[in-house]
């Protein structure tokens, strides 16, 4: 029986991936060949030679959304059977990929290297997940049923996610359309900064929210709802305990962090500024972002995806009025100020559902942890500031090695001194991640003298 249940599911996972490859490349080879009028819409502000490229980068990298949906599959196959790893590995691969395509395609293949090192990545995204669902016993078969029970089941289940996801994307479309209006660059200098605070929501919104998924989901199934509303709970003030106090921290070395991460060489000074202050403006709404995959999937266990289709929807029309509205005034930095206040309203519309839904989640449950991390995120903000300060006085900030040095003691400082604060309040958040580390730490070391003595 168990043998039979086993089949039928590995069955449905290869009726979803040929009748999604089948969707999706049908929809790329459409959206490809309609490029030369849709790329003009997106980007009003292009022409000539400017809108020639896009439209051939453009119609190169719809390859990359048939390899990342796929994947898209297997990710959710090896979440199920909590396998983090190997899923974690996959946008560490894809990254991989466009740097790959940056560094050593570009050479030889002009701006085209870039696009190529997209698809380069979204294949390595899936392939890198490949193998490890095949250990957990999936076995391809070509099968197309559209008819099929469970099939109509998640597709009426994820009607309204793809249509959060497009929500999504109309949101970068949005912010194209506007950017494409502004002056050479600005367009670069928002994903720029973008790309920066990302790098924080994906390590730590998206990793814990991941691993708390499957817990959710049991609770919500055994109608535990204690357990629901721990395991909730102390996903969010973890995820809080990490992204308060490095926003902060960024906020106060935003202009460090622009000059070493994208080089002095290539940005001048106006550049920085443009790329430091919308940074800046990204990371007051990091916490935002960073919670709402958190608060989206722990609708996902309640099995209702309606809710986060909402949330982003209402999040797109305030980004598309305050962005239309803003950037006469600040630029690309009013782009971002859109950006960050529609993703404070998501997270409002998502968070407030949710207290109505689940009336065990209380504000008591919050604000002691969430005053303790505030306390220690102001004692560190001093520091960083007091010793940003003084190293700034005495190196040379026109020299690459000043501004890095200064960025490092600064953040290095700030971080200790969080710590330790944290530390005198007793965060629980805090001794749960010393604990937590300190399990791994000491499995490992037990590991290798197992080993060692075999």
């Amino acid at each position: 029986m168990a043998f039979e249940e086993n089949k039928a599911s590995w069955g449905l996972v290869s009726n979803i991936i040929n009748i999604l490859a089948l969707f999706l490349l049908a929809v790329s080879a459409l959206l490809a060949v309609l490029s030369p009028w849709l790329v003009p819409w997106i980007t009003p502000g292009f022409s000539g030679e400017k809108l020639h490229l896009t439209i051939t980068l453009t119609r190169i990298m719809f390859l990359s959304p048939v390899l990342l949906g796929l994947s898209g599959v297997f990710s959710g196959v090896l979440q199920a059977h909590r396998r983090f790893v190997i899923f974690s590995l996959a946008p560490i691969m894809y990254n991989a990929g466009i740097i790959f395509g940056a560094l050593f395609l570009t050479q030889r293949f002009g701006v085209y290297g870039l696009a190529f090192g997209v698809i380069i990545g979204a294949a390595l995204h899936l392939f890198v997940q490949i193998p490890s669902v095949f250990k957990l016993g999936y076995v391809y078969r070509a099968i197309v049923d559209f008819k099929e029970s469970n099939f109509i089941k998640i597709v009426k289940m994820t009607g309204p996610r793809i249509l959060g996801l497009a929500s999504a994307q109309f949101n970068l479309i949005v912010i194209t359309i506007l950017a494409s209006t502004l002056v050479a660059g600005s367009l670069a200098i928002f994903n720029f900064a973008n790309n920066l605070q990302s790098l924080a929501i994906g390590l730590i919104g998206v990793s814990f929210a991941v691993a708390a998924f499957p817990a959710l989901s049991k609770s919500f199934a055994d109608n535990n709802k204690n357990d629901f509303r721990d395991t909730f709970l102390r996903t969010f003030k973890q995820i809080m305990f990490f992204v308060i106090p490095l926003s902060i921290l960024f906020i106060i070395l935003r202009m460090q962090i622009v000059r070493v991460v994208l080089g002095s060489g290539r940005f001048d000074w106006q550049d920085t500024i443009l790329t430091g202050n919308a940074f800046g403006v990204f990371c007051l709404s990091l916490f935002a972002q960073a919670l709402l995959p958190l608060l989206a999937r722990t609708f996902y266990a309640r099995h209702n995806t309606l809710i986060p289709f909402v949330g982003a929807f209402v999040a797109l029309a305030v980004n598309a009025v305050l962005s239309w509205l803003l950037i006469a005034r600040y630029g690309v930095v009013g782009l971002a100020w859109g950006f960050t206040i529609s993703s404070i309203v998501n997270f409002a519309v998502l968070f407030a559902w949710l207290k109505v839904k689940v009336k065990e989640i209380t504000h008591d449950h919050l604000v002691r942890t969430l005053a303790k991390i505030s306390f220690a995120s102001m004692l560190m903000a001093v520091a960083a500031q007091y010793v940003k300060t003084w190293i700034g006085e005495a190196v040379d900030m026109d020299r690459f090695w000043g501004v890095c040095l200064q960025g490092a003691v600064a953040g290095v400082v700030g971080l200790v001194v969080f710590t330790l604060v944290a530390y005198l309040l007793k965060t629980e958040e805090l001794i749960n991640f010393m604990a937590s580390l300190k399990r791994k730490l000491f499995k490992e070391v037990r590991i290798e003298k197992e080993g060692a003595v075999e």
